[in-house]
């Protein structure tokens, strides 16, 4: 398993830990003896894909909203909302990991983590989102329609 997956697999733990908490105050972190036993470029990228999620939760909320007609992001499965928070995040913001890649890392982590259809639920979503957002440079104009 490459870095970015055990990177990913952390952040949504993270995020996860995030949603049970009374404030956001009190911020996740990775588990000291864990993140010691991590390679730095692991923690480098969980972080990023963490911070990058909560600066951008309200706006990659409203685009899960859009894609999920009649499915309130409250509804969804803790896990499926985290993969698909992180997941959107990557397509909007780091356009250095082409979206396909993003995609089939997201249905692997909740083949593992989520329910029997969390991989073709998080797939539908995420193929339509990455049509609507290609890949560019900056992807400012496309976030400006979501």
């Amino acid at each position: 398993m490459g870095f970015r997956r055990t990177a990913r697999e952390c952040a949504l733990q993270m995020l996860f830990q995030l949603e049970f908490q009374k404030t956001r105050k009190e911020v996740p972190s990775l588990n000291a003896a864990v993140a010691k036993k991590m390679v730095p470029a692991v923690k480098v990228f969980a972080d990023q894909l963490f911070q990058g999620v909560t600066a951008h939760q309200e706006e990659i909320d409203r685009i899960i909203k859009r894609y999920t007609q009649n499915w309130s992001t409250g509804r969804m499965a803790i896990v499926d909302r985290n993969i698909l928070r992180f997941s959107i995040y990557e397509i909007l913001y780091l356009s250095d990991i082409p979206s396909k890649v993003t995609i089939n890392e997201a249905i692997e982590i909740a083949k593992n983590y989520g329910n029997e259809n969390s991989g073709a639920f998080i797939n539908g979503i995420l193929d339509r989102i990455q049509v609507d957002f290609p890949k560019t440079a900056s992807n400012e104009t496309a976030r400006e329609t979501a």
